[in-house]
């Protein structure tokens, strides 16, 4: 029997989610970090880049168990 919002595995989708955002924010941090100590100086394109995987990680790392663990569970 399908819910409201179909047949969504809601602990699974949270896993994924977590991960995610996890993996997001340390690809970012550690871009930030070794970048430049193996590379060298690094464009503006690519510290921008960086900062936008850790803060999108950040966000999904705070939302995710929130809207796909708690709320839309409970609203089936």
């Amino acid at each position: 029997m399908t819910g409201r919002y179909g047949d969504i595995d809601y602990p699974r989708v949270t896993k994924l989610g977590m991960l995610l955002g996890a993996t997001l924010f340390a690809i970012g941090a550690l871009g930030e970090l070794a970048g430049p100590a193996l590379f060298g100086p690094l464009p503006a394109w690519e510290h921008t880049l960086f900062f936008d995987m850790e803060a999108i990680g950040v966000l999904l790392l705070l939302s995710v168990p929130f809207v796909f663990g708690i709320a839309l569970p409970l609203t089936e």
